[in-house]
């Protein structure tokens, strides 16, 4: 269904490029629930809001494919785009405290998107429509006429979710849909967007840096690092054998039930983008560094079936 092919999105900056995402390659098919995990500044929102062409100046798609059942949605012009978002690709933005207007009502939020996709529903179909929407997030349908200073962080988030999912697209895109959030209303909302993606038959990306979430949530799970994939498998696979050293360092900061311990970090900090170091971009940090990592960059490779990496340790 969606089909990702070498996507380089660059910031030109007076200072250079700075390759947020370098060359990002993975196919997402028809119902599937895809995970994007890596620390913060990995280029994981940038992916995001390229998949629905909302990269702005200074930021560009420089080059490469991002095909949702065959239309290359780089390609096609912009009154086309609009069409598809929300149509067919939707995005739970991260934040929702910022993503919804202060001075709107909830029901003229939801409202507008539909009404600009479908312009030939009239009021009352539209006000049903949007006590649908409410009903299937597990809100009450006066929250409709509400402003979101009125209501919880929790109520935010899933106002958000009701937006997207309101002309039943056929891929949504949740950009850390939790953050802010506190731990039990995470888990109502996770519950949320899982049931409404099993009942409407829809691709799933989950992005985060969760390892946790992602091993709860998803079936497939991509880890990011600097602008780059570095493995990606079924969740499971990552998380019983995890290939790449980040990976497996990622997987060793989870805490554990038990006997109190000291809390593992990754040492160093990741790379800067405007001047990235030669060869593999993790290498400054890597414990299994070797001199051929500090000089050539590891070939993104399908090891065995539906297993990729990108690391010298596994290339032929």
């Amino acid at each position: 269904m969606l089909k990702v092919n070498d996507v380089r999105v660059y910031y030109h900056t007076e200072a250079g490029a700075v390759k947020a995402v370098d060359g990002v390659t993975l196919d997402v098919p028809r119902g599937m629930k895809m995970g994007l995990v890596g620390e913060s500044g990995c280029g994981k929102s940038t992916l995001a809001m390229a998949f629905m062409r909302l990269i702005k100046p200074p930021g560009r798609i420089e080059t490469g494919q991002i095909e949702l059942d065959g239309t290359d949605l780089v390609a096609i012009s912009e009154e086309h785009m609009r069409r598809v978002r929300l149509n067919e690709i939707s995005l739970i933005p991260q934040g929702a405290m910022n993503s919804l207007s202060p001075v709107a009502r909830v029901r003229k939020q939801i409202i507008d998107g539909i009404r600009d996709h479908d312009g030939r529903m009239t009021q009352a179909e539209l006000n049903d429509r949007v006590e649908e929407v409410l009903e299937a997030v597990d809100l009450r349908p006066e929250v409709a006429d509400m402003f979101p200073h009125e209501l919880s962080g929790g109520m935010k988030q899933r106002v958000c979710v009701a937006i997207a999912i309101s002309l039943r697209p056929k891929v949504i895109i949740a950009d850390e849909p939790t953050s802010a959030l506190d731990v039990v209303v995470q888990r109502q909302v996770m519950e949320t967007i899982q049931r409404l993606q099993q009942e409407l038959g829809i691709s799933m990306i989950l992005i985060g840096h969760d390892m946790g979430l992602m091993a709860q949530s998803v079936e497939r799970l991509a880890v990011m690092y600097s602008g780059r994939l570095a493995e990606l498998a079924d969740v499971d696979a990552i998380f019983e054998e995890p290939l790449h050293p980040y990976t497996q360092l990622l997987i060793s900061t989870l805490p554990v039930l038990g006997a109190r311990g000291v809390f593992r970090g990754i040492p160093g900090i990741t790379p800067s983008l405007l001047t990235p170091p030669p060869g593999c971009l993790f290498h400054p940090r890597c414990p299994e560094a070797q001199e051929i990592c500090q000089q050539k960059v590891p070939a993104w490779q399908e090891i065995r079936p539906g297993r990729w990496v990108a690391c010298h340790k596994y290339e032929v």
